[in-house]
Order: structure tokens, then sequence, then C-alpha cells
């Protein structure tokens, strides 16, 4: 168990965040979005610390029925939707909502038989304003709601949805054109809107403001919620947000390395004096970046340090010149509360969503409620 890498999550920053989610949001609902395992922080666990979202989203049915077994009765939103048309009668038995973005969903919906008894389904009608991934073509959406609403298996009250392509660059104007789309085309129709994402509630009031003039408006969080930054060069803390994981581990070695030898792998790295090298229990294996690059900060005990040499299955190498007295057992950081995982990102050439997903099942998670 010594050796384990340790996954902390912190529930009280999920509660927290999510709060903060909406003062921002004023009068709009919160989808707390809890897909890719709450973006590798525990599906069901992130399901009960955001208790108090209005909704949770979830990418495809299967997730659905993880929380609906755990015991969760929020609304839940299948963002994707079915995949075939027997996924149709299996929302319906969970009770979960559908995003509709393609025609063969609609032919599904449409082919099946009225259902006596049955609740009909809650359905999202997702519209594409330019990030052209999913969604119906602006053009025809009236047409569309209206054969979604003449099915008697739908519920008559359809939200509204797009997705923004580049809604974290706030001096794009490309959100502002997705806008303008979506208002244009769904001008005629009534009901909730859904737009702003974790970006754009940030930096995209129009997608969600009561100014919009709509009943109800939506915002979903993913990002955000776990203390994630969803703007380039920012932490989640720089905007106001508290980091929800701590990944940790522990130093197994400590020792002596003489000036040019080389350390790692592939003999990448020389120490330019002679040095104390740490080893640490932890590598790809548990998700930790391979990419990352020497110089990839860690704390030792709480003082920083930084890796050297490549990343390997389960070991990482740590210049320990800045830590003197460091020993066997000394707790690793490699990310948390003191350090940004978009610090650790940045040195692996991807993103904090990409790290905190990619925890393994070697990686030990444990809750608290701070």
């Amino acid at each position: 168990m010594s050796r384990t890498a340790l996954a902390t999550i912190h529930l009280g920053a999920l509660r927290r965040n999510l709060a903060r989610v909406r003062e921002v949001a004023g009068a709009a609902k919160v989808m707390a979005v809890v897909k890719a395992d709450g973006y590798g922080h525990g599906l069901e666990r992130v399901a009960r610390a955001c208790a108090d979202a209005d909704a949770l989203g979830v990418a495809a049915l299967g997730d659905g029925l993880r929380l609906r077994s755990a015991g969760n009765r929020q609304r839940i939103v299948v963002l994707a939707g079915p995949d075939e048309p027997g996924d149709l009668a299996e929302l319906r038995r969970l009770d979960l909502d559908a995003v509709i973005h393609h025609q063969a969903q609609l032919d599904w919906l449409a082919a099946e038989h009225p259902l006596a008894g049955t609740r009909p389904l809650r359905v999202w009608l997702k519209i594409d304003t330019g990030m052209h991934r999913l969604g119906f073509d602006s053009s025809g959406i009236v047409e569309i709601h209206a054969k979604l609403r003449a099915l008697p298996n739908i519920d008559a009250d359809i939200v509204l949805m797009t997705h923004f392509a580049a809604s974290d660059e706030f001096g794009n104007d490309l959100t502002a054109t997705q806008i303008a789309r979506f208002e244009q085309a769904s001008a005629e129709l009534a009901g909730a809107r859904a737009l702003a994402n974790s970006a754009g509630l940030l930096g995209w009031p129009a997608s969600f403001s009561a100014g919009t003039g709509h009943a109800e408006n939506w915002v979903r969080v993913g990002g955000l919620l776990y203390g994630l930054s969803v703007v380039a060069g920012k932490s989640g803390a720089d905007l106001g947000f508290e980091p929800a994981m701590t990944l940790s581990t522990r130093l197994i070695s400590v020792k002596q390395v003489g000036k040019g030898e080389c350390i790692g792998y592939a003999a990448t790295w020389e120490c330019p004096e002679d040095m104390t090298i740490g080893v640490a229990a932890i590598g790809y294996g548990d998700g930790y970046p391979r990419s990352a690059q020497p110089g990839t900060p860690v704390l030792v005990d709480g003082r920083p340090a930084a890796i050297v040499g490549r990343v390997s299955m389960d070991l990482i190498t740590i210049d320990l010149r800045n830590v003197p007295g460091a020993r066997v057992g000394d707790r690793v950081t490699l990310w948390g509360r003191d350090l940004p995982v978009e610090t650790i990102a940045a040195h692996a050439g991807t993103i904090s969503y990409d790290l905190t997903c990619g925890m393994t099942r070697r990686v030990l998670f444990v809750e608290d409620d701070t």
C-alpha cells in the first residue's frame, strides 16, 4: 500500500465550485457535467457532491445506468442521446433525458409505437451553429422541432441547445457568431435554451443571461466544477475555482549520482554536478503523462523540486538539490492545491482535462470533505 499513488478528491471543493457557478450563472439552471467518470474524479462521488445541481450531464446511457444504480434520482441528460433504437426504451426505463442531434435518432423516435402509460421522453434538440460535430443544421431546425413535438412519445417542453467551438478564446468572434446563429434559428421556438459551457459562463454572458428574453436558460459546466481552467495560460484558481483533485505518491529511493552520469531510459538527462536524485512511485502506468519533460515541477514534502529523465511506467526521477534532507517515504505531490494541474499539463504538451481523466486503476482514490 505504501507504493500506491493516491488521488485525493476534495468534496468540499466540488460543492464550493458548484456554488460559485450558481453565483455567476444568476437565474440560469446549472447542469453539472460528470462525463468521463466525473472528469476522472469518480462519477458517483461527484454526483453525490453535486446533489444541488439542477441536472447531471453524462456522455452515454451507461453512465446514466451507473448513477441510477447508485440511487441517484436527479435529472440526468445523456449528451450523445441514443446510439441505437433499443436505447429508447432504456432511456425511458431509467428516466433519462436524451439529446437528439441526428436524423437517424429522429427516425427511431418516429418509428416508435405510442406507449400508453409511459412518461414522454424529455428531449434536448441540438443545433449545429459552427462546431460542426453533433447537431442539426440550423436552417432546418424549425421543421425538426415541429416533427419532435408532433410525436406522441416526446415531452412537449423541448430544450434547445448548441455547443461552442472557441468560447475559451474571449477575443474570438466565433462564439458571438454562434450565439447569433442560434438566436436566428430558434427565434420562432418556445422553450428553454442551453448554450453556455464553462468558458461560456465566464466570457459570454449573452449565452445564458436573463436578458435573452427566454423563460429558462441553462449552463453546462464541466471543467470549472473540478477547478480546472478553461482559459489558456490560467489555472482554475486564477479563475476563482478550487482544484478538486490532489495526486500524490512517495519517495521510494534517495541516492547520490555523480556529475556526468545519466538518468533514466535512453540516458537523455545528464547530471550537471554531483547531486541527489529521488525516485517516486508513479509513472504512466498510473496516468502520469509520459510526455512530461525534465523540469516539470513536483513538491517533495511541500518543497519545490522537478523531474529529470524520462517518465517510465512505474517511476519518475526527481532532482532533489533544492530539498536537502529528503528521505524515503516523503510525500511527493504531482498536482493539487499547491501545484496547479495546468502547470503539469503545459510541461506535458496537453490540457488539464487529459491528466485528470487519465488516472488508471492502480491509483487509490480517497475522499476528504475539504
